[in-house]
């Protein structure tokens, strides 16, 4: 089979949507290495390399003005594609070129959330209204919609009518080094490098209102001053930062936690912005936060499960598909709440003993494996072998 995919996110993007596009694609060349896949990239200088001999990097032709490359993506790149004999096309998030029904190429895209849907407020009109755009646009033309998550089928079914025949559930996995046991001269190294405390809880992601840092700030301080654990925050933000630390400094916690993304070496460390030093930071942590109030899957949930740290998370949205029964659960509204679980991740060494395993556990529904095994399915159902 020769598939192809948009890799815009794959070769730039260094979140969610990005480790998304790079684990999939992995995991399918290395799963299934009789296919030929090749990675649609529009913009010359990559932040992320994939390599594998099954893997082909495509760009726009030489002749084609680089101030036209989000054209190329979106439509020119459909008869380069038929040229080529690509029988299918993954559009990983949320979009797919125009005119690929017309040229005889299967389609597939990966719809994340909807949660600029939910959420306007958190989204200028004009990037709603592009949004709304292309994501009905695909759910109308691809064969066959992916939905991360059992909560994203029902946003796609309640927000856009999208016809439920043609959406698959196809959990995400995770990059496999979070399950590596990492050796203790690597988590010192790590360790040293980046000045991290003995001990520390984690927070991971974007710093934006939906995934609720200040709640965060406002459990820690409801803490007592000799159970609190310094907050490491990978992750960056505008005015919802700002908010977070004013909190901070109004109640005397500044110190207590630390934004690695304000330490200017980080930001031109290429093990930083790739999160290769990532699992490492994980392994040396004493628990998650992830709070988030919404979410189309939330993969550091199965990061911190694979890593085998406690993972405090939200009761709400998609968090107990991605969590299951090894992660402890809060409403993400009421601070008092992760106050207190924190409380108990400290004091219950046994019961978090049972909820580690019970994470790793559940954390292997959603291994690469798996994964490639469920998309592959979905491709199947277009393409007869």
């Amino acid at each position: 089979m020769r598939i192809a995919f948009d890799a815009k996110r794959a070769f730039h993007n260094g979140t969610g949507l990005g480790h998304y596009s790079r684990t999939l694609i992995h995991a399918l060349a290395n799963t299934y290495p009789q296919n030929e896949y090749y990675l649609l990239n529009p913009i010359h200088a990559s932040l992320f390399s994939l390599k594998g001999h099954n893997l082909h990097e495509w760009r726009p032709p030489v002749f084609y003005p680089k101030f036209l490359s989000g054209l190329w993506r979106t439509k020119s790149c459909v008869t380069q594609l038929a040229q080529q004999n690509v029988q299918l096309y993954h559009g990983l998030s949320h979009e797919i070129p125009l005119g690929l029904k017309k040229k005889g190429i299967a389609s597939v895209v990966t719809m994340h959330d909807l949660i600029f849907e939910r959420y306007p407020k958190q989204y200028q009109w004009t990037d709603r209204k592009i949004y709304r755009a292309k994501f009905k646009y695909a759910l109308k033309h691809a064969d066959r919609v992916i939905a991360i998550s059992e909560q994203t089928k029902r946003d796609l079914i309640e927000y856009y009518q999208a016809d439920p025949a043609k959406i698959r559930v196809c959990y995400q996995s995770c990059n496999p080094a979070f399950g590596e046991v990492i050796e203790e001269t690597e988590k010192e190294r790590i360790r040293i490098k980046y000045n991290l405390p003995s001990h520390y809880l984690l927070s991971v992601g974007s710093i934006i209102e939906r995934k609720n840092l200040l709640a965060v700030c406002k459990a820690m301080a409801l803490q007592h001053k000799e159970e609190r654990l310094p907050l490491l925050v990978i992750g960056n933000g505008g005015d919802y930062k700002k908010k977070v630390k004013n909190f901070l400094a109004q109640n005397g916690l500044t110190q207590q936690v630390i934004f690695l993304w304000d330490h200017p070496t980080n930001k031109k460390d290429p093990a930083f912005l790739t999160a290769k030093d990532l699992p490492g930071i994980y392994q040396n942590a004493a628990g998650l936060l992830y709070p988030s109030t919404f979410e189309g899957f939330g993969i550091p949930v199965l990061e911190g499960l694979f890593s085998r740290i406690p993972v405090i998370t939200s009761d709400q949205s998609c968090l107990p598909e991605a969590g299951g029964p090894g992660a402890f659960y809060v409403d993400p509204y009421k601070p008092e709440q992760i106050a207190a679980q924190l409380h108990l991740i400290s004091n219950n060494k046994e019961m978090v003993k049972q909820k580690i395993e019970a994470g790793w556990q559940h954390a292997q529904q959603f291994t690469p494996l798996l994964t490639a095994s469920r998309v592959m399915q979905v491709y199947n159902e277009l393409i007869k072998q």
